[in-house]
Formats: C-alpha cells, structure tokens, sequence
C-alpha cells in the first residue's frame, strides 16, 4: 500500500472512531507515533492552507516528521495553535473536541520525551499558558465520550520564595510589633518583609536600636547592617511561585552559609556582633571623642541604644553562658531547626546536627565552632524546601494519596503565611487532627477569621494577578518623563511608584475586609490610597494651551508682585529721604506645576505598610489619605498609577503588554509566543501618537494576535505614561476607543468607548469571576488546571458567588479540594533551574 493510501486508511478509521463516540481522558499518555496519530491530523486539518509552494504565514507542515530537537520549535507552534483553536481556522473541516484534546496531548508527551535531555519542554507547565486549557469545557457541559478522574497534583518539591525566605530569617533577629486593631494598616507580626523605598529586598540588623548616626543618610545607608534576598526569581511577572521553577544553585547556598554567620552571632550577641562595645549607649554625647575624622560610611558611625529588642533564644543562651553541654546544645539546635523548617527535628535529625555541633566546637573552640555547626541547620534541605511526597498513607483506587501530618499542616500554613504555624495548627499536628478535609477546613476558617493572624500570601496572590508592584522598576527616560507632568528630581519618581505601591496594597487590603464582590470592587473601586504625591499622579495633563495659560498666569502674577515691590521701595524712599534704602526681597520661587491640573485628595487618615527603618530619612512614611478618585476618570486598580506604570516602557504607554493582560487575566484568552522571526519593535516616530505607530501591528501576518489585545490597551491612553490622566495626545485629541473581540462571551464583545467602559463591562460578566477563579487555582495550587480538574474549578466558582463574591469563600473551597489535597506519588515533579 503507497503512504497515500496508507494516511487514507487512517482518516477514516479516526473518523470512524470519533464518529462511534470514541471516550478520552484528558491528560493521559496517547499511544501511537507520528503516522498513527499526528499525520492524519495534519492531512485533515492543517496542510491545506500550510503546504504547497506558498503555505500560509510563510509555514509549511507538508514535510513535517516526528517529533525531534529539530522541528520542535515548529511541534511547539504546531500545539499552542491547536490548543487555542486558533487553527484549524473556523471555515475549514474543524476538528472534534476529543480528536484536538488528543492531538494536544501527543504533542505535549512527544515534545516532553523528545526535549527531555536538551533542556526540557517547559511551555505547558507555565502560568502564562494556563489559560491553553479550553474555557469552555472547564466551565460548561463536557461533550460525550470525555471522561474525567478525581484530581490530584503530582508530588513535588516547592522551594520558598525570597520573601518568605527573609521573613523566616526576620523571625530570629528582628521582633515585629503586635497586631494593633485601631491601626490595622501599620507592619505587623506575621507580615512579609517588605521592600525599601529604593525597591530592594532587605533584612536589617538592629535598625530599631539606631539612636543616632554620624554623616548623613548615605553613611547610614552604607554602614547598616543588612541580608539582601539570597534566592532568585526567574520571572519578572506574573504568578511566580510554582515548583517546577526554581532551585537553589552553590552559589545561592554558598551566600546563605555566609548570611547564617551574621544571623546566629547577631542572635548571639546583638549589636556588639556588629559594632563596638562603646557604640551601644543611651547618650550618644558621651562617645563624642570617639567620633574624630571622617567616619561617614563607616560602622562606626552608627549608635545603638542599650534596649534589647530581638529574640532570646537558645542560640543566645548557648553562647552567652560558661561551658558547652549538650542540653544547651541540643536545645540551641532543636530551636533553630524548627524555626527554619517549621517543624521540630525527628530525633535522628536532632543527634545528627547535636553531633556536628559538637565536632564544630571541638575543633574551632565554643564560638567559632557553634556559629559554623549550627550554621548547617540553614541549609536543611525543609529550611529551603517544602516537600509533598506523600511518604506515608495508602492510594486510594486512582493511585492518590492525602497529604497528611506535618507536610498537610505545613501545606495549609504556607497557603497562607510566611512564618511558622501557630500554637492551635501545630498541636493540631502533633495530635493527628490534621488528616482529614474537615481538619483542613476548620483550621483555614480559624485562621481567615482572625485578623490579627497576618496572611501575606493572599496579599501576594493580589501582586502576582495584577502585576502593579513593578512601576518602581521601570527605568524611564528622564526626557520623555519630564514630558508627562510628573517631577523627575533625583529618585522621586521612583520613589513615588514604590509608594504607589504599598497604597495599592492597602486598598486590596481594605475591599478583603469588606470581602464581597470582590473581584469586581477591585475593578470599579472610587477608592483611592493616596501620599502627596499622588495629587499630582491621579492629577490630569493639562494641554498645550492651558500649559500656555498657566506659564502666562503666572508671568502676570510675578509682574504684579515686582510692580508692587517697586511701588513699595518708592514709597519708603519718599519716606525715608537721604536713607540708604534696604535690599528687595528676593521675590518667592514659583513651585507651580503648570503642565498639571493636581487633584486635592482629602479623606480620613489611615496606614499603609511599609518597611521598617532602613536608610533613614529616606524610608517611606506608612501615613496616607483614603480618598475618592476625580469622577469620569478613575474606576479602580487597572487606571490608578501603580497599575499604569507597571504596564508600561521607558518612553510610552505599553498598550499591548495592556491589552495582553486584560485578555488573559480577565478573558481567559490565550497568546501564543511571538516568532523568532518576527521584529516586534513600534517604528520610532516622536511626532506619531502610539495608536498610530501600531498601525504596523496590523498587518496580517500580526493582526491575528495582535487582534485581540490592541483593542483591549488602547482604551488606556486615557493615561500617560506616568499614570497621569490626559484629554491630548501630540497636541490632538486623545483616542480612547477599543474594542472586546472573541472574549468567549458573546455579551461582552463589541466596541467600548474608553477604558472605563471597558473595566465596567468586564467587572460585571461571569466570565471575568471564573478567570478569576482559575488564576487563584494557579496561585495556590502551584501548577496550571488541567480539565481533570474542572470540577473543583465549578466549586471554588459556585462558592463564590454564593458567598456573594468572598475570597474568604474561595479559599476554603480551594483548600478543601481534591487538587489541594491529594498527591500522585512516583517521580516527584521536582524543582528545576529555569534561568
């Protein structure tokens, strides 16, 4: 039989087969290689239009073999398309449901086999290509012969992020204050360590001690003590926190040896582990002498008062009291080992560092050798890790085992929390009242109702899904900058986003204790958290002619004043004949911002949290105003500056990196990756609007794409690029139109006149609410939804809605679920180095 024939063959007993209602489980391995499986779909479906001498978009799959490192770039292609249904087009033969579901999965086992040894295929497992799981089936009616397992997730490894890193090693140096009801925005114990107002992740030795500093703020900058963040991040954006993405490389633990030091003689010793005896005192006057030349950057220049204010612990009794037992050294050991794992040592893992303590000390002598031994204590593996291997238990039929003890304990603190569990969950551990659902259940409302229990990682989820925490990381070019209305001394700008930042983290904060409707409050708030700042930032781009107005206004008003100080001086020396007359005063500066119409934000005052002292004078002040946004121009988070310039370049608006967001985060819509061979860059026209720089994004080689996300970022340049609002743009009227494409709800499509058309219409469908809810499965599942788990997907929905749009609600459902739950033993699905 010629190949001809042979792929006839094929198509009509694949067509048989989907015909007779053929069953599938999504997700399965499919048997079969590249002729049986991949060729007749390619024949069917695809070479029609991607064959021949002129393919579509230049791509021929005429040639296309099996699955290698070669052609894997072009399979990859091949799959992102299929599962986004972005091809087959729709006025071609379209395939079946269980045929595309089938074909996408090949391609995902094959890609995963092919690639395994040449740096893996990774693509599936993103957070960005999540939503390449069908919408509609995980939401809806699931066609016939699709049949689903009770879910589960694969047993893995989940290295902590940096900022539960930090905040464990906080806990051992640092005591946070207690959790105040009256002002409950302030920093509070159990809360992240936050960045500094520079944006760097830090943990500071002793910064409350400071009574006094010699040289200025830069000196003090220079001469605290500090642990920057050790473990990296390999994403920039987006929900970080999966455990296929990090590891911790030798470097990263070399520097996590070097950083135990410094934490273990700072726990032993305090200050004096820092700085000398006579800079610990309470009247900074009487080291007066001891503060002679140029000091400035210098440890040296820093006084700490006599106060003690970090933790006692058993490190500290250990090395502060005569002799070396091993009671003092096993509880020196016992204490550090379970505030870095959270969990107490078995007792093999208790003798074992006892022993190398021992060693250390009898080698180096007491101090040189506890620092090093217990220094080995922040490199266990629970101290950097977090394991769900699912070690004990027995399968159920389907092969899943309930996390359980200590690893669904620590599951559920790590849900919610960056520091160890507290009393109530760990003695429900070790009495074996946490291995069942309603375990989990009781444990998560307790905590979500009390408020003085701190819940970063819901904060965190907030960051990760709308990605406003980034502003004070864009470099702008001052030029293009200045040009926007907004000040550009120094570092003010910057400063200003991680301000911005930290308001918007109070105002999720805030619509969390209201704890209804959510999402859609996030969306359409008339809230605002305000600094001073922000009077210009929510403030609106006056035009050229009103810049024009105000420079001359205030021309007039200075010739008023000098014609008055003229007259005055006239006056005295009529006055005063043969009198020398006195000097003219020097007229006041004018501070007037004249390319911006500021906005006067009043409202009761409340707190933002903001990081402990760090560089002075220059830290940011948690101080700020709750306030209402001017009307007709704000509507929630997606147009307040923290936002805006989060989604945005060094000189312009980014209104597909705007419109990509809005169709993924909030429409579930799915983009595949730009070719290699595609130059993604705007022409370089200063004198064009951005609306009309994209005009090259519509091409037809790019509209495809670019269809569905222009028309969702350029309602946006109702805003410049500094978040400010403006009715110009080049001197013309601005262009606010866009348009809602192919949402998957026939409803929300059509055209919208600005951004807050656009935010209003999406806030208020059902569609956005179970993206919603897909992103938070994400988040706290640490992995991407499968159509296995459209059940638990319907139930986290359903319970939020009728809760009346609480998160509270749906993370219990979230928590409670087969996916939070359970694990499938066998390889874990282990951390990898994806930098």
């Amino acid at each position: 039989m010629t190949r001809v024939g042979a792929i006839a063959v094929l198509l009509f007993v694949s067509s048989v087969c989907v015909a007779s209602g053929e069953s599938y489980i999504p997700g399965q391995r499919v048997e079969g290689d590249f002729d049986s499986v991949a060729q007749p779909f390619l024949v069917r479906h695809c070479v029609d239009c991607h064959g021949g001498t002129d393919p579509e978009s230049g791509l021929s799959l005429e040639d296309l073999g099996p699955v290698d490192e070669v052609n894997a770039a072009t399979w990859k292609s091949v799959w992102a398309q299929v599962a986004l249904k972005e091809m087959p087009p729709e006025d071609v033969d379209a395939p079946e449901v269980i045929e595309r579901l089938k074909f996408s999965d090949w391609i995902v086992g094959e890609l995963t086999q092919a690639m395994r040894d040449k740096g893996g295929f990774h693509a599936y497992l993103d957070p960005d290509k999540g939503n390449f799981v069908d919408h509609d089936l995980l939401f809806g009616q699931l066609p016939e012969g699709i049949e689903l397992v009770p879910t589960s997730t694969p047993a893995r490894i989940w290295r902590v992020t940096p900022q539960e890193h930090l905040t464990r090693l906080n806990e051992l140096i640092n005591t946070e204050p207690a959790y105040d009801p009256k002002r409950p925005g302030l920093r509070t114990h159990g809360d992240a360590v936050p960045t500094n107002h520079g944006g760097e992740l830090k943990l500071y030795f002793g910064t409350d001690r400071i009574i006094k500093w010699q040289g200025g703020t830069v000196a003090y900058a220079t001469a605290v003590k500090s642990v920057p963040a050790v473990l990296s991040t390999a994403r920039s954006h987006g929900l970080e926190n999966y455990p296929d993405f990090y590891t911790v490389n030798s470097a990263e633990a070399t520097q996590i040896l070097s950083i135990a030091e410094d934490i273990i003689r700072y726990m032993a010793y305090g200050p004096l582990s820092i700085a000398e005896p006579y800079q610990i005192t309470d009247d900074p006057a009487s080291i007066a002498d001891k503060w002679k030349g140029d000091i400035r950057g210098l440890p040296t220049s820093i006084v700490y008062s006599t106060k003690v204010v970090r933790p006692i612990t058993p490190v500290y009794d250990l090395m502060n009291e005569e002799g070396v037992s091993d009671e003092r050294i096993r509880a020196a050991v016992d204490y550090l080992f379970e505030a870095l794992t959270f969990r107490p040592p078995r007792p093999e893992e208790s003798d074992r560092y006892l022993a190398i303590v021992r060693e250390s000390i009898d080698t180096l002598g007491k101090e040189d050798g506890a620092v090093l031994g217990l220094s080995a204590i922040f490199l266990e593996p629970d101290a950097l890790f977090r394991p769900e291997l699912v070690r004990y238990g027995e399968p159920d039929p389907y092969g899943r085992v309930m996390l359980q003890d200590w690893e669904l304990g620590l599951a559920v603190n790590h849900a919610l929390r960056y520091i160890r569990p507290d009393e109530p969950l760990r003695q429900a551990i070790l009495e074996g009242r946490m291995r069942t659902r309603e375990d989990v259940r009781r444990e998560v409302e307790r905590m979500l109702a009390d408020d003085s229990i701190r819940k970063p990682r819901i904060l965190q989820f907030f960051r990760d899904y709308f990605d406003y925490d980034l502003g004070g990381y864009i470099c702008k070019d001052n030029r293009a900058l200045a040009d926007t209305g907004v000040t550009i001394r120094g570092t003010s700008h910057y400063r200003a986003m991680f301000d911005a930042t930290a308001s918007t983290d109070r105002l999720v904060e805030l619509i969390l204790q209201e704890d209804q409707d959510v999402l859609r409050q996030l969306l359409t708030t008339d809230l605002v958290v305000a600094t001073k700042n922000d009077n210009v930032y929510f403030g609106r781009r006056r035009t050229r002619e009103e810049v024009a107005a105000s420079i001359a206004e205030a021309k007039r008003r200075a010739a008023e004043a000098a014609k008055k100080a003229a007259a005055e001086l006239e006056a005295w020396k009529k006055a005063n004949p043969g009198k020398e007359p006195p000097k003219p005063k020097k007229p006041p500066r004018d501070n007037t911002n004249h390319k911006v119409e500021p906005v006067n934000l009043k409202g009761p005052r409340i707190f933002a949290r903001v990081s402990r002292r760090s560089f002075g004078n220059g830290s940011m002040k948690p101080e700020r105003t709750l306030a209402t946004a001017p009307p007709g121009q704000r509507m929630g988070i997606l147009t307040h500056p923290s936002w805006l310039v989060s989604h945005s370049d060094a000189m312009d608006n980014h209104a597909i990196r705007r419109g990509r967001w809005i169709r993924e985060r909030l429409l579930g819509g799915g983009i595949p990756d730009v070719p290699i061979t595609v130059d993604a860059m705007l022409p370089d026209e200063p004198k064009s609007t951005l609306r009309e720089r994209m005009r090259v994004t519509r091409e037809e080689y790019c509209w495809t794409c670019h269809q569905k996300m222009d028309p969702l970022g350029l309602p946006f340049e109702m805003f410049n690029h500094a978040g400010l609002y403006r009715t110009t743009e080049q001197d013309r009227p601005v262009d606010t139109t866009g348009e809602i494409i192919d949402s998957g709800d026939p409803e929300l499509d059509g055209e919208v006149a600005d951004a807050l058309e656009l935010i209003e219409r999406i806030a208020n469908s059902e569609r956005a609410e179970e993206v919603f809810v897909r992103h938070a499965f994400r988040f706290w599942m640490g992995r991407n939804e499968t159509l296995n788990d459209a059940p638990v997907l319907q139930e986290a929905h359903r319970a939020y809605r009728e809760s009346g749009g609480s998160m509270k609600a749906l993370l219990v459902s979230l928590l409670t679920s087969d996916a939070f739950l359970y694990r499938t033993p066998g390889e874990p699905h282990t951390v990898r180095d994806r930098k």
